[in-house]
């Protein structure tokens, strides 16, 4: 499991080419924020007409995207940072990373489970029932047998409390009350139990992709110009890409966001994800004389942040993308099986393409 580097303590000699190496902070700033803002802005803006087509290309691209990311770009080079020789030898007998990655799962796991318990209670406190009853999840012919057995049960109706909000009005505008009297009052705490789910699983993702891309930008920017495969040249359009790809399936995501939270919000959570990268970078500019990332101190720090980042992102497109989208989406099941064929095509051409830049970056 160790490595053969020895960590020696060299200082990467990084001084050349600086007009590149600055160039490419505000390279790096405006292709994350361009791949993140464009899906947010064209979605949210009426005058702006785009394909739904497009959405679900990025949705699900970017899904397998930080899919890819997980595990390629993340786990892997947690496992060989520390299992460097020089660290103690329980992290040389033992895939830390592996166990880092696995903690940070069962926290998040643990989380969202408290998240989503008191974000049901809220909702019953406010005569909007509990989101384990409205959003339910599998296929329909699942849902219509478990909403005959509970017709069969006198004892199992409920009394469902009218929306007050506006944006829930709004939402249910479209439901014939005539044609289904309880219609009106299922689709909004439907909307808004999903809306929960979606949000804090948003949340989530961000959590973990921000939480590696500093230390992206302070690699890139510390890389030597020419040192075989692992050069500035090579590892700079390979994280230019990566950026692209990320911040493009995270736009996505935050475009369908519940319509109450607004276009600037949706614009701040990109441009954190747009600009954590650069800091990064700038950062890396600012030590490269000093910093060294052949030393224990780095190999602890580095590895322990991609460990734990891999764990989160694994969890998170597992569960609140690959689940969600696929397992637990209605909709997915209404879909002519075609489309439905082509989203898991999407989804597989991102993991595929981004595994691939793995190979250099």
């Amino acid at each position: 499991m160790s490595s053969e580097t020895s960590c020696t303590g060299r200082v990467p000699d990084n001084d050349d080419h600086m007009g590149v190496r600055i160039s490419a902070v505000f390279v790096v700033l405006v292709t994350s924020a361009g791949a993140t803002l464009f899906p947010i802005v064209t979605r949210r803006l009426a005058r702006v007409r785009i394909s739904e087509n497009f959405y679900d290309f990025a949705k699900y691209f970017g899904s397998g995207v930080i899919i890819a990311t997980a595990f390629v770009h993340l786990l892997q080079p947690a496992q060989e940072e520390l299992g460097q020789t020089c660290l103690l030898k329980s992290f040389q007998d033992y895939p830390m990373a592996y166990a880092f990655a696995l903690i940070s799962m069962m926290i998040m796991f643990l989380g969202e489970f408290y998240a989503y318990r008191f974000g049901a209670e809220i909702l019953e406190r406010h005569g909007l029932g509990r989101v384990s009853e409205q959003h339910m999840c599998g296929p329909p012919d699942a849902r219509v047998f478990n909403e005959d057995i509970a017709s069969e049960q006198p004892s199992a109706t409920h009394e469902v409390a009218s929306p007050t909000s506006e944006e829930a009005r709004l939402e249910a505008k479209d439901v014939d009350p005539e044609s289904d009297p309880m219609g009106t009052e299922e689709v909004v705490i439907q909307k808004q139990s999903s809306g929960t789910v979606e949000v804090i699983g948003v949340f989530v993702l961000e959590l973990g992709i921000l939480f590696h891309s500093v230390i992206i930008g302070i690699t890139l920017s510390t890389t030597e110009w020419n040192s075989g495969a692992e050069s500035f040249f090579v590892l700079y359009p390979a994280i230019i890409f990566h950026q692209l790809f990320e911040g493009l399936g995270l736009g996505a995501r935050l475009a369908f966001m519940p319509s109450k939270y607004s276009l600037w919000f949706l614009c701040f959570l990109g441009m954190l994800y747009a600009l954590c990268t650069p800091i990064g970078m700038a950062l890396g500019l600012g030590i490269r004389r000093t910093y060294s990332p052949d030393t224990p101190t780095f190999y602890y720090v580095s590895g322990v942040f991609d460990a734990v980042s891999a764990g989160i992102l694994i969890y998170s497109s597992l569960v609140e993308l690959m689940a969600h989208d696929f397992i637990f989406n209605k909709d997915m099941y209404q879909k002519p099986l075609w489309k439905a064929t082509l989203n898991i095509l999407e989804l597989w051409a991102g993991t595929g393409v981004m595994a691939l830049i793995g190979r250099w970056a």
